[in-house]
């Protein structure tokens, strides 16, 4: 649906305001939400002023253009059935309204609906990318073998590969999904942590849990994790094991080192698909200790089956307070 399929012949889209006519009333309602909340929340982000008229939306201002996009946009997911949030609205005013799809498909697991949104199905939720990065870095998840995520914390690069991992088991491209982080105070701290191994490096993985828990009911995945389909492990038990058919993560990439980054890429077998993620800005290890994520990033860029895909805090999606932390520490901490 383009905006011309929306806007009558009569509509004035070059004086001070855009007319937009929406054919279904009760979708509309949807559209502009209880007591007009979705209308207020565009007006707000594009400084704009939206007005209903009988099934019609006028919208002035000097984004109205902007703003027909984004309304255009969540017109259509309302009649491909889907809801309109807030985080629904947060996407299509970050996406800008694009109606253009990424032309990239991996069997069922990454469906694309109507105006080119892409989204991944989990067993617990349909999980959509709400930037243009996240769009990119998803489709790229699947359709190459190994895929890196670069960038700030809560840009959703741990929580979308998960979501994809997820997505691929329960189609059956992969027979198990394997989760790891570097415990980068394996040494002495652990050793004061109370209980076995796995009560000492499940704080460091909790993460990972969280992720999980999102996407499969509580129950399936404990059985999974019982059963050895779903490995929840520190970066240290990847040592000597090939990762056949599995979908694996490595989170915090940041803190492996040069030695184990090498180690966990090689593990690579057929039928897998890897993700690494990782925020140079926040490289825990000893000074002096090189992050193994940097130098892949280096040695793998340009290297065929690879995929480089980064974020800035421009797509943060946690509280927006978080974007502007970030930037207010990218501008006094040197540059990489």
């Amino acid at each position: 649906m383009t905006l011309s399929d929306l806007t009558p012949p009569d509509a004035d889209i070059t004086g001070h305001e855009l007319l937009l006519e929406y054919p279904d009333n009760r979708l509309l309602i949807d559209l502009c939400g209880e007591f007009d909340r979705n209308l207020a929340q565009i007006e707000q982000a594009l400084g704009v002023q939206i007005i209903r008229r009988g099934n019609q939306l006028a919208v002035m201002g000097e984004a109205r253009e902007a703003g027909a996009q984004v309304l255009n946009a969540l017109y259509v997911r309302l009649e491909a059935g889907k809801t309109v949030e807030p985080a629904d609205i947060d996407a299509e005013l970050r996406m800008g309204g694009s109606d253009k799809g990424t032309g990239t498909r991996d069997g069922d697991q990454l469906e694309m609906f109507k105006g080119g949104q892409i989204e991944i199905k989990t067993r617990k939720k349909t999980v959509e990318p709400r930037t243009q990065a996240q769009k990119a870095y998803v489709t790229s998840v699947f359709s190459h073998e190994l895929a890196f995520g670069i960038g700030p914390a809560g840009t959703g690069k741990t929580y979308l590969a998960v979501a994809a991992g997820v997505s691929m088991f329960l189609a059956g491209r992969v027979d198990k999904i394997i989760l790891s982080r570097p415990a980068v105070e394996a040494g002495e701290r652990l050793g004061f942590l109370p209980g076995d191994m796995k009560d000492k490096v499940d704080p460091y993985m909790q993460p990972l849990y969280d992720a999980l828990n999102d996407f499969l009911p509580g129950k399936q995945t404990t059985k999974l994790i019982e059963d050895k389909r779903i490995e929840i492990a520190p970066l240290a038990f990847m040592r000597g094991r090939t990762l056949s058919n599995a979908f694996v993560v490595l989170d915090e990439a940041q803190n492996a080192t040069t030695m184990q980054m090498k180690m966990f890429l090689t593990r690579l077998g057929e039928g897998s698909r890897m993700v690494i993620t990782g925020d140079r800005t926040q490289v825990d290890l000893p000074r002096g200790v090189k992050s193994g994520l940097r130098e892949a990033e280096e040695l793998l860029k340009g290297v065929k089956g690879v995929s480089l895909n980064y974020f800035t805090s421009n797509d943060v999606v946690r509280h927006p307070l978080v974007a502007r932390i970030i930037e207010a520490y990218d501008k006094v901490e040197p540059k990489e």
